[in-house]
């Protein structure tokens, strides 16, 4: 049987070790979007720092110098319609008033634990067991819907791999009645941001990112 899920980027599901399990605005940290950025940024995208000091997309960052961020949540600004601030699951690319910032909260914890979903088949259990402890990167990262706001962006079950340069740390996945057909894409995988740009060995914002994958 097919599964249920869809796609939906990175969803925060808890923390690593001691940390608190927070997956609500008070978890994330909030960064700045700069006014005439034209880029949509989906809930649950992967995002990366630019050295100008704003926040961007980005599709898959293997081989580049700058880290991801984490994943984008959501963003605040005052719409140049009608003056008022506005809450959204998605950053539309326009519609800011130029005087005031855009705020963006992303889940930039290095012990985030997401779940993302499968692209493609995983064949079975055993195959996936194999793959627990392994590296992974997006199948795509930048596509989303302008309707319900939120990332369409899965893992690439054909890229795991040792490479310790790949985007995704897969820690297993989640145990789901509706979700188990390992024949079948949709299987939500509990990962961690690889290589995380506020891991320690993380580098300085503004490097070149690699596009392989988006």
């Amino acid at each position: 049987m097919a599964n249920l899920n869809g796609s939906w980027g990175l969803k925060p599901i808890a923390k690593m070790g001691q940390n608190s399990n927070s997956t609500g605005v008070s978890g994330y940290t909030m960064y700045e979007i700069a006014n005439g950025n034209t880029n949509v940024l989906y809930q649950g995208q992967p995002v990366i720092p630019l050295s100008t000091g704003y926040i961007d997309l980005t599709g898959d960052a293997a081989g580049g110098t700058v880290g991801l961020l984490g994943a984008f949540m959501g963003c605040e600004y005052v719409a140049s319609t009608t003056g008022k601030p506005t809450w959204s699951q998605y950053w539309p690319g326009s519609g800011a008033d130029s005087n005031h910032p855009i705020k963006a909260w992303v889940a930039d914890d290095p012990n985030q634990i997401f779940v993302v979903a499968t692209d493609a088949t995983w064949t079975s259990k055993a195959t996936a067991r194999a793959g627990v402890f392994a590296n992974a990167n997006f199948a795509t990262a930048t596509s989303g819907s302008t309707t319900t706001g939120m990332s369409s962006g899965t893992m690439a079950v054909s890229t795991i791999n040792t490479t310790n340069s790949l985007n995704l740390r897969i820690l297993g996945w989640v145990e789901d009645a509706s979700n188990q057909d390992f024949s079948a894409s949709g299987i939500g995988v509990l990962v961690r941001v690889n290589n995380h740009f506020n891991s320690p060995n993380g580098s300085a914002a503004g490097g070149t990112v690699s596009t392989v994958g988006i």
